[in-house]
C-alpha cells in the first residue's frame, strides 16, 4: 500500500538526517517525536515503511520502540539528539518551533 505524500516526506527527511540507518537507540526518541505530531496509525504506518527496509533484528527494534513510546517517555537528551540528526536532513520537525510536519 502506497503511503500519503505528507509520509513519504516524513520517510525521506529520516533517511536524509540518519542516511546510515537509525541506531536502535534513538528509535524510542524519534517516535516519541513523531508520536507529537503525527496519528497512531500514522506513526504505525511510517514504523511499517522504516522495518520492512531495515535488517530483521532493526525492524524488530521500530516495533518495540513504537511500543515503548506508548508506556515510557525518552529523555530531553535523547530527543535533542534525535532533533539534531533530523535537522542535519533538513526535517522542520527538528525546530522546536515548527508547528508539524511540512511547517517551516
Amino acid at each position: 500500500m502506497a503511503l500519503p505524500p505528507l509520509l513519504n516526506s516524513i520517510i525521506a527527511w529520516l533517511r536524509a538526517g540518519y542516511p546510515d540507518g537509525v541506531p536502535d537507540k534513538d528509535y524510542m526518541p524519534l517516535f516519541a517525536l513523531l508520536a507529537s505530531q503525527l496519528s497512531h496509525t500514522e506513526l504505525r504506518a511510517i514504523a511499517d515503511e522504516l522495518a520492512s527496509s531495515s535488517e530483521p533484528a532493526s525492524g524488530q527494534s521500530i516495533r518495540d520502540a513504537i511500543e515503548m513510546v506508548t508506556h515510557t517517555q525518552p529523555s530531553a537528551a535523547d530527543v535533542a539528539n534525535v532533533r539534531a540528526h533530523l535537522a542535519a536532513g533538513g526535517w522542520p520537525l527538528a525546530d522546536p518551533r515548527a508547528s508539524g510536519p511540512g511547517a517551516g
